[in-house]
């Protein structure tokens, strides 16, 4: 049965990894990965938090940067208590859960992602993301726990665990990330030789406004051959 992975970026006390493979479990969700752990992996202290929830699970899955994590999907949920200057699809976790079986329920890969204990997820992550997700809590006190976090959004989708019926070669699918990722970076380094970035210190700023786009956009497959293809054309070489 497909289901959505959970991907704590940065994560910092093996205790909160531990209880979110628990929280995982209890909702009948087992795939977990993480970004750059502050401790490392394997962590003994998650292992003891878990309550044997990360010796029944597939192997969690570990990388160096964001990117790499979300490679393979097609649609990715940013967690964040914190207004954004972003325009972006703002969903509660119960809207979540809906959107989340649906989109899978057409053969979409899906994820949802969860910032440090500290400070969340960075503007560079959230841009990557398709629709942010947003506890309607105390805004006076609106930060959560990470493993807490983690349980409202897994409960949500336990909810709307059936299995989906996949939809052969579905046209409208957005791109994994690996692709646009790809589009991304050579749209990046086409600019940069084109000079459009007037001043070196708001590239990335620019950059990560062009990502958002992306991503709002849903592009499929073919959508980013073409932006390959523009792309092709208006660096080639006049002969």
């Amino acid at each position: 049965m497909l289901q959505p992975s959970m991907i704590l970026v940065n994560p910092q006390m093996g205790e909160n990894i531990g209880g979110t493979a628990r929280a995982m479990l209890n909702c009948g969700l087992d795939s977990l990965k993480l970004v750059n752990p502050r401790d490392g992996w394997p962590n003994e202290r998650a292992n003891v938090m878990s309550s044997g929830a990360l010796d029944i699970i597939p192997e969690v899955e570990v990388f160096d940067d964001t990117p790499s994590a979300l490679s393979e999907y097609q649609y990715i949920y940013a967690t964040t208590a914190r207004p954004r200057d972003m325009v972006k699809p703002v969903l509660t976790p119960e809207q979540a859960g809906v959107d989340i079986y649906k989109r899978m329920a057409q053969g979409q890969k899906c994820a949802v992602m969860f910032g440090c204990e500290r400070a969340g997820l960075a503007n560079d992550d959230v841009a990557m993301a398709h629709s942010i997700i947003t506890v309607p809590l105390n805004p006076d006190f609106a930060s959560l726990n990470l493993s807490q976090a983690v349980l409202l959004i897994a409960y949500e989708c336990s909810k709307h665990a059936i299995t989906p019926v996949i939809e052969d070669n579905p046209n409208n699918a957005p791109a994994p990330m690996e692709e646009l990722d790809n589009l991304f970076m050579r749209l990046e380094n086409a600019l940069a030789d084109k000079r459009f970035f007037k001043e070196a210190h708001r590239q990335r700023a620019t950059m990560r406004n062009i990502r958002n786009m992306y991503s709002r956009a849903e592009l499929s497959p073919q959508e980013v051959k073409t932006f390959h293809g523009i792309i092709s054309t208006l660096t080639k070489n006049d002969s």
